[in-house]
């Protein structure tokens, strides 16, 4: 049996889908608001390359390295993609990456809720002993929002990846641990619930 399943998950701000072809066209549009996949420092997938994206994220998950979801806004509209990965189910740790979000869907109560969905389900469904979060280290809009969360930086992997541009990527590792979960869900619930 692949540990995690494949589960629905949802709040006031979002809903996190299993990822389906289906969802194809909706993840095109949603990487064209922004032009994502221009980003030089991380790996957004373009419109025509979105199908061979999904296939890749499915036969990952068919493996049981990968859990990936199609992001959905409090309206019902497609805005990114997420995924648990680099799942570890011996030690019951999984890493919470390869997420992209339409830009206009930014900086507003969507990704917190996301965190907030798939942070409760690491802790609390899957009994995870730590979830990570791993970003290019000049990636600041990134790293900003992984600490607002309220993760440690764990280190920086030098060296770690060759870009697709051929330049070589520091990559920046934080985690949540399962004893901190308990305050930094008391956070993502005060900031979500607070006036915006």
């Amino acid at each position: 049996m692949i540990w995690p399943a494949p589960v629905e998950l949802s709040g006031p701000h979002a809903r996190l889908a299993p990822l389906s072809h289906e969802h194809a066209e909706g993840l095109c549009e949603a990487t064209r608001d922004g032009e994502l996949w221009k980003l030089w420092y991380t790996a957004v997938p373009s419109p025509e390359g979105m199908a061979a994206e999904i296939e890749r994220r499915l036969s990952l998950q068919s493996r049981g390295s990968m859990l990936p979801w199609t992001v959905f806004d409090a309206q019902g509209r497609i805005v990114g993609m997420t995924t648990y990965m680099n799942i570890d189910a011996a030690h019951r740790r999984v890493e919470i990456g390869s997420t992209w979000t339409a830009r206009s869907a930014q900086r507003s109560p969507l990704n917190t809720q996301c965190k907030r969905l798939l942070l409760g389900h690491a802790f609390e469904a899957l009994d995870c002993i730590a979830v990570e979060f791993r970003t290019h280290r000049l990636n600041t809009q990134s790293r900003r929002a992984i600490e607002r969360l309220g993760a440690q930086l764990d280190g920086i992997l030098r060296a770690h990846q060759l870009s697709p541009n051929g330049s070589l990527r520091d990559t920046a590792v934080y985690s949540i641990t399962g004893a901190e979960w308990p305050a930094v869900r008391a956070h993502l619930d005060w900031q979500l619930a607070k006036p915006r």
